[in-house]
């Protein structure tokens, strides 16, 4: 039976790009949804075996409400693998017109970001208007008689039966999105080279000047390398955060597995996101009770 995959939808955005990529020739039951959130909730809830939800950006950093969501919002869940997909955006419209008549540019506040230079540049009469996704910002296009225009997959333009008026209009050429796998807790990637633990942690127990680095010379004494490093704020008043970090090595290493239990004593909460191969392919782990 096909696995059920949430992806923030509809059809037509990055992330669906980067799930067909993701999967191969492997055959998956996809799963639309409105938000980061209610994909990862999808999994979360029994309702898809797994989701593939966009991280980090290599010009905007992290995705906040994958950062938040994960935190705060979707407990029972593991990330059990990672994607890297290229952005090229576009720039869609309806039908073609000169860029100087568009009057709006509709798309998600990522993909509005990373190609904040090309808006400034060559659309410095539009107006930015932020949509739930960048497909559902080519379809509130191609639904409008108005002179507006959508960044987005070139994909989503074939689907909603619009135009692309400019390719690759991103502020930089390498543009790329680390997605992640999200899993029900439990499930155990499996895979050769190199792994990356990502973990979550706050309240260090010690509020001193230092107390941060202090909690992170666990994993440098040990020699484990810390790769990101990126703080959130806790939802606690103003002045308390938590601190999402990638590091290389699996917990079921020593040194990794010792500083964990180090930073345990230092902080009052430590959660661990997640421990998997980087370099995967197709669906990665398997657990029981996936749609």
């Amino acid at each position: 039976m096909a696995t059920r995959v949430a992806f923030l939808g509809p059809a037509g955005t990055f992330s669906e790009d980067a799930l067909l990529v993701a999967v191969g020739q492997t055959e998956i039951d996809p799963l639309p949804r409105p938000s980061v959130y209610a994909a990862i909730r999808a999994v979360a809830e029994g309702e898809a075996g797994r989701a593939l939800v966009p991280f980090e950006n290599s010009i905007e950093g992290a995705v906040r409400s994958t950062l938040d969501t994960l935190a705060f919002e979707a407990e029972g869940i593991t990330i059990a693998g990672e994607h890297d997909h290229p952005i090229r955006h576009s720039l869609i419209a309806r039908g073609e017109m000169p860029l100087e008549r568009i009057t709006i540019v509709l798309s998600h506040p990522q993909a509005s970001a990373q190609c904040a230079r090309f808006i400034r540049e060559e659309l410095p009469q539009a107006t930015v208007r932020a949509a739930a996704s960048t497909a559902d910002a080519v379809r509130s296009v191609a639904s409008s008689e108005e002179p507006w225009a959508a960044l987005g997959a070139a994909s989503a333009a074939r689907i909603y039966g619009c135009v692309v008026l400019r390719e690759g209009v991103e502020d930089n050429l390498e543009n790329v999105t680390r997605f992640v796998w999200i899993a029900p807790e439990g499930t155990r990637p499996s895979g050769t080279g190199p792994w990356r633990t990502t973990l979550v942690f706050s309240e260090l127990g010690a509020d001193h000047p230092g107390a941060l680095v202090e909690a992170l010379t666990e994993f440098s004494s040990r020699d484990v390398n810390l790769t990101r490093i990126e703080s959130r704020p806790l939802r606690q008043g103003l002045g308390r955060y938590m601190f999402f970090c990638d590091l290389d090595g699996s917990v079921d290493e020593g040194p990794v597995a010792e500083a964990i239990q180090a930073l345990r004593r230092k902080a009052e909460s430590v959660r661990v996101l997640g421990s998997y191969p980087i370099a995967t392919n197709g669906i990665p782990g398997t657990a029981a009770g996936s749609k």
